[in-house]
């Protein structure tokens, strides 16, 4: 791609507004603290302290919209903590031009290093230092300035405390984590039902995942549905692929393939109904249509035996859903759409996976006994988690690493911008470091897109409340009401676009500051070219030093395919040594490979919008590979969907399925990386052997579509 169109897509995406579901009770409580601080503070202590503790409530607000899966009130006080210990900082070394400079770099540079532990502490971390850049010429002592920074972590408190007292939607998050997973699902069950192989994405299940990890304290609060449904979907998966696949389940057309069609459509419909029942908090009503195509008895005279029993399978997974999904006690009765209750195990209102009752008659009302919890994935405190960070930010000090390119990169033009800034004859320097440090990003994409949509953003909104400064005059009490209603449309706003928060922003930095003057000194011309520099200085610092994911895609390539061959091989050496389904190194495997799957859309979804030439590896065949190995690991999954259970014959010759599959990959891997070409001779071999000894026409089926994955893969290869 060429700069030019890199530049004009980056440009359209950082000035486009998105349609997306508003939160304004949320936003009405994020604005109500920032109110009480600002109110609060103004009264007491003056404009001056009133500022910086507002700044200290706004960026805790912020802090709680983050995608994290943390409590929002440690979020608040972490952001208000960290920035009142940075802020104070700075006021310590402000009047010292050269010290400051030193501890912004190493802030910078820290806060750099910060996006190693994930995309809400870097952000965090960026805020503070551009807030830093604002609050530092407010105090005029040392004394002020640790008052300054006691109101600020004041700020944090207050949002803490009203994320407590005033709960909006408690496990929010967790829940439409969870229902999202259960809808991909039931999407992937209907699209299965027109396209046998159709592709599955992970992420709803990996960010499922990620929502299930709580703290001890989360762990004694969770509602009881949101412990068990995740497991269940993983396991559904690998069932509704077998069950539609042609080549190891019914045919692809006929009476078989008509049953299938109609499993796959009551299961997309109870998977549905579970969702909904998670993301709203309601009980389960399940559609009877569906629970009765389910339980029809004359499936086992259609289906043959594997499908059958991938079938009964998928009954009872579905069943186990329903029942851990349902927020009740242990003896309510099951509703059904209508909303009447579920008469029992033989009528339509009953679990998908119940049996008739004896003699063909409906029963009476049950109570279903719900599974027993799990134990919940732990996520460390704060505390605990200080240590691990720092570790991940240790382990990206070193050659070759995006993370500390953008450290590097982020530091250096914060102190340009500064120094900059003094030497310019706008005053308020401040605000073209800021908007460096606010939209630089690890990845090309997002620093020039955030870049247009800053510039954008403050033009608008600067000159808005500069216009409302000059023609109406707001006195200090107006002006801080004008800056809670700026912060209000940035929180409502926030999930739209770039641009349109950053007009709240620019128009809430304008009202705040001119409660005191400071404010009102600086033209509108001299904004808008400080930011305009800020975000001239940030592109041309990636153009500069970059970190380009496009050379690096052959590896992201090679790691997807070494851990694929890692679940498969683990999922062959099941069948040499059976342990159930429940196979933690099975597990651990499937895992890995999500997650090389994963970075390896990622990287390439960032180097589509870079501006530079593929090396070795041009999009077509990019395009060629990731189908290939996703239809590996798909091969893989139907091998894992009929695992033994434990204590069943092994099956000798899967030890040595089982280690060639994991020598071919890692050379394979090791191919990839160095631009050559894999060959999978040995490992065609083996499975030749393998349809030799073994009998089960699922398992020698499996074994050459892993093959042929891999013939794909180094035919997509080759074209490149």
């Amino acid at each position: 791609m060429s700069w030019l169109r890199a530049l004009k897509e980056t440009a359209r995406s950082g000035l486009t507004v998105e349609r997306r579901r508003l939160a304004p009770v949320v936003a009405a409580r994020g604005a109500l603290g920032l109110a009480l601080v600002l109110g609060f503070s103004l009264a007491l202590f003056g404009p001056a302290v009133a500022a910086a503790s507002a700044f200290g409530a706004f960026q805790a607000a912020i802090a709680t919209f983050q995608r994290s899966w943390r409590p929002r009130p440690t979020l608040a006080l972490a952001s208000g903590g960290s920035l009142a210990v940075s802020t104070f900082l700075g006021y310590l070394t402000g009047t010292h031009t050269v010290l400051f400079l030193a501890l912004l770099v190493l802030w910078t540079f820290l806060s750099g290093l910060a996006w190693a532990a994930g995309p809400t502490a870097g952000i965090i971390a960026s805020s503070n230092v551009a807030i830093m850049l604002v609050t530092v010429t407010l105090p005029t002592s040392v004394a002020t300035a640790a008052g300054h920074a006691a109101m600020i972590f004041a700020g944090g408190v207050v949002q803490a405390a009203l994320v407590v007292l005033l709960p909006v939607r408690p496990w929010g998050a967790q829940r439409d984590a969870l229902a999202d997973a259960l809808a991909a699902e039931a999407d992937y069950a209907r699209r299965l039902r027109h396209d046998p192989v159709a592709p599955f994405d992970p992420v709803p299940l990996m960010t499922a995942r990620s929502a299930a990890a709580v703290t001890p304290r989360q762990a004694r609060r969770r509602p009881a549905e949101l412990h068990g449904p995740r497991r269940l979907a993983e396991r559904i998966r690998p069932v509704l692929a077998s069950l539609a696949d042609p080549a190891v389940g019914a045919p692809a057309e006929g009476p078989q393939r008509d049953r299938v069609r109609e499993l796959l459509a009551a299961a997309g419909e109870i998977l549905d109904a579970a969702a909904r029942a998670i993301r709203h908090g309601e009980p389960v009503r399940l559609p009877p249509a569906a629970v009765a195509a389910l339980r029809t008895p004359d499936t086992g005279s259609i289906l043959s035996d594997r499908s059958h029993r991938a079938a009964l399978r998928l009954s009872a997974l579905l069943g186990d859903v329903v029942d851990t999904a349902d927020p009740r006690t242990e003896t309510t009765e099951r509703r059904t759409e209508t909303g009447q209750p579920g008469a029992g195990p033989g009528e339509s209102g009953a679990r998908p996976g119940a049996g008739p009752a004896p003699g063909g008659s409906p029963g009476p009302p049950e109570a279903t006994v719900l599974p027993e919890r799990p134990t919940p994935r732990s996520r460390p405190t704060l505390v605990r988690l200080a240590p691990l960070v720092l570790a991940k930010m240790r382990a990206e000090v070193r050659p070759g690493s995006a993370i500390l390119r953008h450290a590097i990169r982020v530091s250096a033009v914060a102190a340009a911008g500064y120094l900059l800034g003094l030497v310019l004859p706008f005053g308020h320097g401040y605000w073209a470091p800021m908007a460096s440090v606010m939209v630089m990003r690890p990845d090309f994409s997002q620093t020039y897109s955030r870049s247009v949509a800053r510039f954008g953003g403050t033009l608008v909104g600067v000159g808005l409340a500069s216009a409302v400064v000059q023609t109406a005059h707001p006195g200090t009490y107006l002006s801080a009401a004008l800056a809670v209603l700026c912060a209000f449309g940035m929180y409502l706003l926030m999930r739209t676009g770039y641009a349109v928060s950053q007009v709240c922003v620019a128009a809430y930095v304008v009202f705040l500051l001119g409660m005191e003057g400071s404010g009102v000194s600086q033209t509108v011309r001299d904004r808008v070219l400080l930011t305009l520099l800020g975000g001239l200085l940030a592109m041309l610092s990636y153009a500069v030093y970059p970190a380009w994911e496009t050379p690096r895609l052959r590896g992201r390539l090679a790691d997807w395919l070494a851990a694929s061959g890692r679940y498969a091989a683990a999922v062959a050496a099941r069948y040499a040594a059976p342990e159930g389904p429940g196979s933690p190194d099975v597990r651990e495997a499937l895992l890995s490979a999500r997650a090389a799957r994963v970075a390896w859309h990622d990287a390439l979804g960032r180097a589509g919008h870079e501006p530079v030439r593929h090396r070795g590896l041009s999009h077509a065949a990019a395009e060629g590979a990731g189908h290939a190995l996703a239809e590996f690991g798909r091969a893989a999954m139907l091998l894992e969907a009929h695992l033994p259970e434990r204590g069943a014959p092994p099956l000798p010759a899967a030890a040595g399925l089982a280690e060639a599959l994991r020598e071919a990959t890692e050379r394979g891997a090791k191919a990839v990386r160095e631009r050559g070409e894999p060959v999978w001779d040995d490992l065609r071999e083996t499975v030749a052997a393998w349809d030799t000894e073994v009998t089960d026409p699922l398992l020698r089926k499996a074994g050459r579509l892993l093959v042929d994955a891999l013939d794909d893969l180094s035919a997509a290869l080759a074209d490149a």
